[in-house]
């Protein structure tokens, strides 16, 4: 099992948005000649902070993408979460893509298509490469797997019905 995020690079922007709101908040705050004003600046960096920076860790806290041997498992949401599966043994297409800056970090979307209207993205995920190798894999073994049960039970029908025949 695999448990995968969106590249913690979308962060960096929230980050840097964090370190400028406390740094400028640390340098007004006193300064300011009423008190009410420095209050305001704290409700207002507050606010800031809420917006630009806890949000956005929030909502790359609940993306996740699990692979199993199974199935894969999608997850999203911050208000309303939304779960969706997709079993290897379906069948499906990957495809990888990638801009300049995916390609630097090794990391990429994988669309996986499973003849559905829109295809399910992992997005800007982490050794994309990989994933979609994994992916192509697991796919492979499980269409192996479910070929021999059939013939498994084939097997057993066809000595079921010998042996009821005599």
């Amino acid at each position: 099992m695999a448990g995968l995020r969106p590249h913690a690079r979308i962060l960096f922007w929230p980050t840097l948005a964090l370190l400028a709101i406390s740094a400028a908040t640390g340098y007004f705050y006193g300064s300011l000649p009423e008190p009410w004003q420095n209050i305001a600046l704290l409700a207002a960096a507050a606010a800031l902070v809420l917006l630009l920076w806890l949000l956005p860790l929030m909502s790359w806290l609940n993306n996740r993408y699990t692979i199993t041997t199974r199935r894969i498992i999608f997850r999203h949401g911050f208000f309303v979460r939304t779960r969706q599966e997709l079993l290897h043994s379906r069948g499906y297409d990957v495809t990888l893509r990638q801009n300049w800056l995916q390609s630097l970090a090794h990391s990429g979307d994988v669309l996986i298509s499973a003849g559905l209207e829109h295809p399910l993205v992992l997005k800007d995920v982490p050794n994309a490469t990989l994933v979609q190798q994994v992916l192509h894999d697991l796919m492979e073994s499980s269409r192996t797997l479910m070929g021999l049960r059939r013939l498994e039970q084939s097997a057993l029908a066809d000595e079921t019905a010998h042996w009821g025949s005599r």
